[in-house]
């Protein structure tokens, strides 16, 4: 059986295109004719391969790399073999992902397994309905499902058994993933929706008592503008009163619960198995670590950060780095965790506190 490779190795780049791309400065008598067709990790690089070293706990696997350039910094060059071109810039890794974005642009974007430019009518098993309005250039794989009155803008690929349900829209450029199920919802242009994400179902809501739970309407939508990538699994519960935003550039990664009401901003990164409840506000530039909780009604302020595993149960300023559970700021947090492990150890509190 044949070793399959997924993404081909490219046409290639040579020396100084990789330098460009990066920002990067050539050694003085570079091999200029040596052409860069491919990326990988420093222990696994072949000589048509680039590969970048940004910090000293690499320096072994640098010292016996065989790449043929490596994105680094000057005071890291030193440590790589006479055989691999050393391109030193600022920022090696950010350099790095900027050419492998440009060795292989079909990476950035889930490919179709339709043939590119086929349309629903010409692709067995899938359904269009027939009010359904489709620009060209739209690809619909087999199995998907488009609902009434939905508009599905050129370029936009709707991923087998996909279902976009009635009065969806969707925008130029987009990619709707396998098994994927879209309903009230308004996607922009650019975005990714990975395979088996749920977007627009009901959100959670319901007036308990001791008759039994009172189902609360959920007559809102889901908004996605543009450049969003949301991965595989994902929920997105649409708005109760108001709508559920995912504002532009912000990506979601697998597994992630989006509660009905809730506003997030542009460029924000929440990462697998986070959960944000119902009404929650994250503003502009947000990061929330893997398994963050956000309790109902909070705002988290621009640019904060919370750490992996921390429960947030209320509002963080702009800018703060939090954590815990409850989280607080990381120093206070920290804290703690040194004084109980001291305490732990049989330490007495007034001996701890003088440890500080």
């Amino acid at each position: 059986m044949n070793e399959p490779v997924f993404l081909r190795h490219s046409r290639g780049l040579t020396l100084d295109e990789v330098a460009g791309l990066a920002g990067a400065t050539l050694p003085a008598a570079p091999t200029h004719s040596r052409r860069i067709v491919n990326v990988a990790p420093l222990d696994r690089a072949a000589p048509g391969d680039l590969s970048f070293f940004d910090h000293r706990k690499y320096t072994t696997a640098a010292a016996a790399t065989h790449a043929g350039a490596c994105l680094t910094t000057a005071a890291l060059a030193k440590e790589l073999p006479a055989r691999v071109v050393a391109l030193i810039v600022r920022e090696p890794y950010r350099g790095f992902v900027t050419v492998a974005r440009e060795l292989f642009p079909h990476a950035l974007r889930p490919s179709s397994l339709a043939k590119s430019g086929d349309l629903a009518g010409e692709v067995k098993g899938a359904h269009v309905h027939a009010t359904a309005r489709l620009e060209d250039g739209v690809t619909i794989e087999p199995g998907a499902v488009v609902g009434p009155r939905a508009e599905i803008g050129s370029g936009t690929v709707i991923g087998a058994n996909a279902v976009i349900g009635a009065e969806v829209r969707i925008g130029r450029d987009s990619s709707i993933g396998a098994g994927a199920v879209l309903a009230a919802a308004l996607i922009g242009d650019c975005v990714i929706i990975h395979p088996g994400c749920k977007i627009g179902q009901d959100g959670f809501g319901f007036v308990m008592g001791g008759k039994g739970h009172l189902k609360v309407p959920q007559v809102g939508r889901v908004i996605i503008q543009d450049d969003v990538e949301i991965g595989a699994g994902t929920t997105i519960d649409r708005g109760a009163i108001r709508d559920t935003v995912i504002g532009e550039g912000t990506k979601i990664d697998n597994l992630v619960q989006v509660g009905h009401n809730v506003s997030i901003g542009r460029h924000c990164i929440l990462v697998a198995l986070t959960g944000i409840s119902g009404s929650s506000t994250l503003e502009d530039f947000v990061v929330l670590g893997a398994r963050v909780g956000v309790n109902n009604n909070v705002t988290i302020g621009e640019g904060a950060q919370i750490a992996a595993t921390s429960n947030v149960n209320g509002d963080v300023p702009a800018g703060a780095r939090w954590g815990g559970t409850p989280a607080k700021p990381v120093k206070l947090w920290f804290r703690e965790v040194m004084m109980l492990e001291r305490l732990a150890r049989g330490k007495g509190g007034a001996d701890a506190a003088a440890d500080e």
